[in-house]
């Protein structure tokens, strides 16, 4: 089976095309394919071959992209590993995913005791013996995304080359995507996102894609002028720090066909604000990595219902469960279910878990929304205590357990507060032992050690006790209600 997204076999007539850039480099797609076949030798001759994982730990650039391709080539997959990642999550991610080998930036890198190649010696050249590109089935595993569980340790989400040409395609089709189309990339590449609707979908239409590098609302603009992109994919975040800027900034956005927000709840207000200002066609869809990205979405022309996420993409099914597991009718509340070619493989190793978030073909998503009559579907609330800061999932077990890693703490909650930017930000309860004298800014330093920045709580609040429930659990949606605002 031939895979749309592989380099090597676009038809030769778009190898002198533009394919991708950085600030650094812009290659065509015949330059691509070459630096992609040197570095798959340059893994070769580190004994990395068919069924192994290369651990990628970069910030967005080429190089990135030539590796996860260089590992598909050689029939093994790649798992992206968030850069800002603490030394101990990032050697978690490489110990779990079993990584043959770690691509990171220099010797200050975490490696999780893998042989390393740094990213200034990746090969740009074939040397020696080229080695020919594997025949990938549809159920080669190709990424292991990681996503913070409920337990407090992250799971790699396992999509295979079947998952990933089934979300390029549909993308591909439903934003009808042509080598006249030019992606600006401005998710990290650690999310299955920026993977699947910038990138990949973006290779297979013959398309170019400029990686943007790190998000700076002062250059955005710039660089929509100066690139003259047709699409991007972002944040809700992205999108309210967008809208917060001077009034006087008032750019030439011509060049878009359309935008895309995902990750997280956005409001109609937001989109409907950013539409008018800067003259964007914005589409908002909906997914999760455990779906290989998105599973419904608006479309660029038709009918664009604001503060939905849209109908299903082709292919996929959306349906609304009772808590009994029956399908609810039209128009009710429910757990948000989905099934088709993009659900995931499983939980690496954790069949329990696969078990049961993969009921019969429907993956449970823990999410709650209702379907219009039109099949639209709009997003309710969560079933977990997931928080989204600036569409990043966070889940607070995994920082309550870092709490919790501290002798002194006796219990620990954390909750997510409103934020006008960021949409959530993780709040800390934590009560102590009798005696310690444990401070505030030593819990957060603690966490800073050991969580990536942007799960570091905003405030930890040390209270004599936390609420509990009827059955002694604590209380975390007393203490949701003790953050919102008071009314008169």
């Amino acid at each position: 089976m031939s895979f749309g997204y592989l380099p090597w076999e676009r038809p030769r007539t778009s190898a002198d095309a533009p394919c991708v850039r950085d600030d650094r480099v812009e290659l065509t797609y015949a330059e691509f394919d070459e630096r992609i076949a040197a570095f798959a030798g340059q893994l070769a001759e580190q004994g990395f071959g068919r069924g192994d994982v290369l651990a990628i730990m970069l910030p967005n650039r080429v190089e990135l992209l030539v590796a996860l391709f260089a590992a598909w080539r050689l029939g093994g997959a790649a798992t992206p590993v968030n850069p800002l990642f603490t030394a101990s999550e990032a050697e978690y991610q490489i110990a779990d995913s079993g990584a043959a080998v770690v691509l990171n930036e220099g010797p200050d890198a975490p490696t999780g005791g893998r042989p390393v190649i740094h990213v200034q010696d990746v090969r740009a050249i074939p040397s020696g013996t080229e080695v020919p590109p594997a025949a990938l089935a549809p159920d080669d595993l190709a990424l292991l995304i990681y996503t913070s569980g409920s337990t407090g340790r992250p799971k790699g989400v396992m999509l295979d080359h079947a998952n990933a040409e089934a979300m390029s395609s549909i993308m591909a089709k439903h934003f009808s995507l042509t080598q006249t189309d030019h992606c600006l990339l401005v998710l990290p590449l650690f999310h299955v996102n920026a993977i699947m609707v910038s990138a990949l979908a973006s290779f297979r239409s013959g398309g170019q894609l400029s990686i943007a590098g790190s998000f700076s609302a002062s250059r955005f603009f710039e660089q929509i002028e100066r690139l003259r992109p047709t699409y991007f994919s972002a944040v809700p975040t992205i999108y309210a720090l967008l809208a917060s800027l001077p009034e006087d900034v008032r750019p030439d956005t011509s060049s878009l066909r359309f935008v895309v927000c995902g990750a997280a709840p956005v409001s109609a207000e937001l989109l409907d604000r950013c539409e008018e200002r800067f003259g964007f066609t914005m589409v908002e869809g909906y997914g999760l990595t455990e779906g290989t990205c998105a599973s419904a979405c608006n479309p660029i022309e038709g009918v664009r219902k604001l503060g939905t996420v849209g109908p299903a993409l082709p292919g996929e099914r959306i349906a609304i469960m009772n808590e009994d597991g029956s399908f609810a009718p039209q128009g009710e509340i429910g757990e948000v279910v989905i099934a088709g070619p993009t659900v995931m493989r499983g939980y690496l190793n954790k069949p329990e878990e696969t078990a049961a978030t993969v009921v019969d073909g429907w993956l449970r998503t823990g999410d709650v929304g209702r379907l219009d009559a039109d099949g639209y579907l709009t997003i309710v609330d969560r079933v977990k205590d997931m928080i989204i800061r600036g569409g990043e999932n966070i889940y607070p077990k995994e920082i309550e357990s870092v709490l919790h890693g501290l002798p002194d703490v006796l219990e620990a909650a954390v909750v997510g507060r409103p934020d006008p930017i960021l949409g959530e930000s993780p709040l800390a309860y934590v009560s102590l032992y009798p005696g310690s004298t444990l401070s505030e800014e030593e819990l957060l330093d603690h966490c800073r050690r050991h969580l990536t920045r942007v799960k570091v709580p905003e405030t930890i609040h040390i209270v004599s006790g936390l609420p509990k429930n009827p059955v002694g659990k604590i209380d975390k949606p007393a203490l949701r209600r003790s953050l919102q605002p008071q009314t008169a």
